[in-house]
């Protein structure tokens, strides 16, 4: 069974327009009913992502050093998406398609029955007013999962840009509404994703004393992209009791996957590897970014996770190993989190 940190399927479902839960019942996509029952995803951080209009996902052509990042966005327009996604996970939720999980009991119940297991989650917070209003709105509606930012500047600080190689310390870290609104989810009992953020707003969001929680973000010794997290990050992440899921995106597993967009099962399992040497078992988790990147090779949706477990057997990970990366740590962190929320 696998809990899955990380993706666009909302997004997705907004995107395309029409009958959400007809859509997400058909295999449309990465993540839907029918793909999640046969690859065994039981639960996942569903994120609420806002693009410039209803258009696919960001495009990362391939073989580019430096891509440059969307201009801000109109919280106008954010709002628009993002709480149309709100609405949308829902009415998910009223079909018994997903159930929206605030509490132990209810990520207990959602992964031990049918519906799949929600945590909803904030992909960039252009959709919140300087007064936080919004965000009291959102964490009623459910959201306990937020990243400050995507890869474009906002009110509330800066994200890295797509460029290899590059380090993360391009730009500054958290505005002072940022670190407002960081310690305003601190309060609520809600999950700071720093995937997205430079090094300067890591640092930000680790000064806070919680656990550091990198949703769908890879090793950059490995793939030295922008998006990824250094050695010294993933320490950091480790030492805090947080975790970091693995990204599929090819751009961020390997430097093939930069040059050409496309990686396999072993560029996967390397960044793993090097993931657990540098944090240890108990903080490596999964983010696979579907509906909003591409795949490996032999990852065309969810159904197809078990392939990725069984790359793992096959790399000598044993079967406690897999059950932590694939879901019991990602389990046991929600669980300690909600309880203390």
């Amino acid at each position: 069974m696998f809990f899955d940190g990380h993706n666009d399927a909302l997004s997705r479902l907004w995107d395309a327009g029409g009958d959400p839960v007809a859509l997400f019942g058909q295999v449309v996509g990465h993540v839907n009913v029918p793909q999640c029952a046969a690859g065994g995803i039981k639960g996942g951080f569903f994120a609420i992502y806002s693009p410039a209009g209803r258009r696919g996902a960001f495009d990362l052509p391939p073989a580019t050093a430096f891509i440059p990042l969307p201009p801000p966005l109109d919280p106008g327009a954010a709002s628009r998406s993002a709480f149309g996604q709100v609405g949308i996970a829902h009415a998910l939720q009223r079909a018994g398609q997903i159930r929206i999980v605030t509490t132990p009991d209810a990520l207990t119940e959602a992964w031990e029955g049918a519906p799949i297991a929600c945590i909803l989650h904030l992909e960039g917070a252009e959709c919140i007013d300087r007064d936080l209003y919004a965000l009291e709105a959102l964490h009623a509606a459910g959201l306990r999962s937020l990243g400050p930012v995507w890869s474009r500047p906002s009110i509330w600080g800066h994200g890295v840009p797509f460029a290899y190689p590059q380090d993360p310390d391009t730009d500054p870290g958290l505005t002072e509404d940022g670190k407002r609104l960081a310690r305003r989810c601190t309060e609520l009992g809600i999950i700071l994703d720093v995937s997205h953020l430079t090094l300067k707003g890591f640092e930000d969001i680790a000064a806070l004393g919680k656990p550091v929680v990198a949703t769908h973000s890879n090793a950059w010794s490995v793939c030295p992209s922008a998006r990824n997290l250094t050695d010294d990050q993933l320490r950091v992440i480790a030492q805090s009791g947080g975790v970091a899921g693995l990204n599929f995106e090819p751009s961020f597993t390997s430097e093939a996957g930069w040059r050409t967009r496309q990686s396999t099962l072993a560029d996967c399992i390397a960044q793993l590897s090097y993931m657990i040497d540098i944090m240890g078992e108990d903080h490596v988790v999964l983010g696979s970014d579907f509906d909003g990147a591409d795949t490996p090779v032999g990852i065309a949706s969810a159904a197809d996770l078990p392939a990725l477990a069984e790359a793992m057997r096959g790399a000598g990970f044993g079967e406690a190993l897999v059950d932590k990366i694939t879901h019991k740590t990602w389990l046991r962190v929600l669980a300690q989190h909600l309880e203390d929320t």
